[in-house]
């Protein structure tokens, strides 16, 4: 059903560069890209993870209480994509851990402040 998520970003490169290497261990590439945003899949027709500069011209800001989150095979996954996005840069927002009825995620900020989760079930 989802087609693909596009989280704001105030710089382009550096946002490239943290999901070039995050999106990476789930075996995800760029699939399109221009001067305005970068989409990656894992295959063609799969859904899409892209960062883009707002259309109106203005900053790119967090929704409060918009998350973007990302279905891995297992929960070593999990454990090992928080700990990249940490590595990048990013922001803790909550351990890995279970989250009860076999919910195992973990929560974190990219570098523009948008809300991650990975997860398993």
């Amino acid at each position: 059903m989802i087609g693909y998520v596009t989280l704001g970003t105030n710089n382009i490169e550096q946002a490239a560069h943290f999901y070039d290497e995050l999106l990476a261990l789930l075996g995800a590439k760029r699939a399109m890209q221009n001067d305005r945003f970068i989409a990656w899949a894992n295959a063609p027709g799969a859904p899409m993870v892209c960062v883009i500069k707002p259309f109106d011209g203005n900053a790119a800001t967090p929704g409060n209480g918009n998350m973007t989150s990302l279905f891995v095979p297992d929960t070593k996954q999990v454990d090992t994509l928080h700990a990249k996005a940490l590595a990048l840069g990013g922001t803790d927002e909550g351990a890995p851990g279970d989250r009860g009825d076999g919910f195992y995620g973990a929560y974190f900020r990219d570098l523009d402040g948008n809300k991650l989760c990975v997860f398993n079930m």
